[in-house]
């Protein structure tokens, strides 16, 4: 397997604002990565149980279980899946609080697109 190639690289993007969400993900198709969104973290998970990804793009706030325990919950099933959180809040406690979960790494909204890009391939 080529990993070089980033149409390799399965993404799944995870975030309850939609109109960000889909604005990414038609983002990142246009680099080649294919991807599959989910609203929440219990639709991330259900996810996750059917259909094999590379990367999981997290938002660490979202109604229900937050993106802290949807990124634990994750690390339980496959420790070894990265998953690179995106917080719109600036405090470094929440960056920090998903690193220490097991977090590849973390990146403030609004996300600049080329950095997720390059982000996502070093995770890969």
């Amino acid at each position: 397997m080529n990993n070089s190639n980033d149409d390799t690289i399965r993404l799944l993007l995870v975030d309850d604002e939609a109109a960000f969400r889909t604005t990414i993900a038609k983002r990142l198709e246009r680099r080649g990565f294919a991807q599959i969104q989910a609203s929440c973290g219990e639709e991330c998970l259900a996810i996750l149980d059917r259909e094999a990804v590379d990367v999981v793009v997290l938002d660490v706030k979202m109604p229900g279980i937050s993106g802290i325990e949807t990124l634990k919950a994750i690390k339980q099933k496959n420790d070894k899946l990265q998953v690179i959180l995106l917080t719109g809040n600036v405090a470094v406690s929440d960056g920090i609080q998903g690193i220490k979960a097991g977090a590849y790494d973390y990146l403030t909204k609004p996300v600049e697109i080329d950095h997720l890009v390059n982000k996502i391939r070093q995770a890969f």
